[in-house]
């Protein structure tokens, strides 16, 4: 089992689920960059309610709707979330970008695994 502890960044990214970059959608692009550029992990969050910019409200009455609030988040160190900064620039044409100091407890295998 390994474990990280110390200080890090957490990388914060709202944009809309329809968002697309280079025929796909936004935050698949944006999870597979940080994967080419050897982030340490991403993570996509769908929303159940929000609004924006715009300040049209997005809600999912339904199990399906459109254009639902997505927040990726990635943690890891300082140096690999400013990998990723200049990619975002040129990809988000709108959305919000948060980094905020952390620090990581605890990472590594659950228990019951080998």
């Amino acid at each position: 089992m390994s474990k990280i502890t110390g200080n890090a960044k957490r990388l914060r990214i709202y944009i809309g689920e329809e968002d697309r970059w280079d025929g796909e959608t936004l935050y698949n692009a944006i999870v597979r960059k940080a994967r080419d550029l050897d982030l340490a992990g991403a993570s996509v969050f769908r929303g159940l309610m929000g609004y924006g910019a715009h300040s049209r409200i997005h809600t999912a009455k339904f199990l399906i709707s459109e254009d639902m609030p997505i927040l990726i988040e990635i943690v890891d160190s300082e140096e690999y979330i400013n990998k990723i900064l200049p990619y975002l620039d040129e990809m988000i044409l709108e959305g919000l970008v948060i980094i905020d100091d952390i620090e990581i407890v605890k990472y590594g295998k659950r228990r019951n695994e080998s």
